[in-house]
């Protein structure tokens, strides 16, 4: 089969011939019909995150049909659609065992420690594949097990009420799913802060107030609309020092700042103005939870989650699209999220 395949560091993702992967008797074979390309795919490629194994199919957002499936597996069946958690977690460890499986002592993440979705075909273990309803369609569901499951984590984290304002830094792939959820929790007014203007009015579409960081101090503005307050949760989702910093800076009394976006930089805090004197929390969110992906996925099939204009571009399992791509996500100028359909599936899907 074809994939595309993390050679090293800093250098161009290359288009392989590698073996179609064998399944076990807990395992199954999905015909991928589409896979998501996340922001932390320029990050492996950059060395921000190292992967473990060289070369690696990069991709953790995958979508696609059951092609096959072990002698032991019961959950689903062959042609069934299917959407894939990416962390494959034991399920017997203590942070399993508490539900929180992205800690799981033997966790291997797609594309990242493990094969990943960037392929015609991938192998995991059945319990990570998450019923994928007709209504969705396969490129919106690749996207919705990363971009949207941390958000709806982060959210989570966050522990926002109803009647209490948000402020969304990013709002890319992430953002547009966390400014929907925020709503959905039952925000009061959800900010909307980033520097591209088109996702800025896709946000205002979804209820947020677009806060252009390019033409406006956020953190002033936010103050100036909030009549000084600031804000009760701000989600960083870019991974930038300075927006982290304006996070920090928007948060109010008893404030809320969860950190999703990643980065190796550190970050400085004036720890009285900035954290003690309103006794803001800083909050570290990393990844999801496997049993917060069916809610996930019906609140998507209800349409309370709007994923349809979140994939604005689509390309072929070519390695030169898929490096541009990740070329434009490292200057922070890439589409809203970008998802590889193989060129033998793109009818299907």
């Amino acid at each position: 089969m074809k994939a595309i395949r993390f050679i090293g560091i800093k250098q161009p993702l290359e288009l392989q011939e590698i073996p179609i992967p064998e399944i076990g008797a807990r395992d199954i074979l999905v015909n991928v019909k589409a896979a998501g390309i996340c922001h932390s795919d320029a990050h492996y490629r950059a060395g921000v995150s190292p992967v473990r194994l060289i070369p690696l199919t990069l991709g953790h957002e995958v979508a696609g049909l059951v092609e096959k499936i072990g002698a032991q597996v019961t959950n689903v069946k062959v042609g069934e659609r299917v959407c894939l958690h990416y962390n494959i977690s034991c399920g017997d460890c203590y942070h399993c065992s508490t539900g929180n499986d992205q800690f799981c002592e033997k966790v291997l993440m797609l594309g990242h420690y493990t094969d990943g979705g960037f392929a015609e075909y991938i192998s995991v273990p059945a319990r990570n594949a998450i019923h994928l309803p007709d209504e969705i369609p396969f490129e919106q569901g690749a996207t919705l097990m990363c971009a949207s499951a941390t958000a709806l984590h982060a959210l989570r984290k966050s522990r926002l009420k109803g009647g209490q304002r948000a402020a969304i830094f990013g709002v890319g792939g992430l953002g547009q799913s966390a400014v929907q959820l925020a709503k959905a929790f039952g925000a009061l007014e959800v900010y909307a802060v980033d520097i591209n203007e088109d996702k800025l009015k896709l946000a205002a579409q979804y209820g947020a107030i677009p806060v252009n960081g390019k033409k406006v101090d956020a953190v002033a503005e936010i103050k100036k609309l909030t009549n000084g307050k600031g804000v009760d949760v701000a989600i960083e989702m870019i991974g930038l020092r300075q927006t982290m910093k304006q996070a920090i800076q928007t948060a109010g009394v008893m404030g809320r700042v969860v950190i999703v976006g990643l980065s190796n930089q550190p970050l400085e805090i004036d720890t009285y103005n900035e954290l003690l004197g309103n006794e803001v929390e800083l909050i570290g969110s990393n990844d999801h939870h496997l049993q917060e992906l069916p809610l996930l996925i019906e609140m998507a099939r209800r349409n309370i989650l709007d994923t349809s204009q979140f994939v604005t571009k689509t390309v072929p399992l070519d390695a030169d699209a898929v490096n541009q791509v990740l070329d434009d996500l490292e200057r922070f100028s890439g589409d809203v999220r970008t998802v590889i359909v193989p060129a033998s599936n793109q009818a299907e899907a």
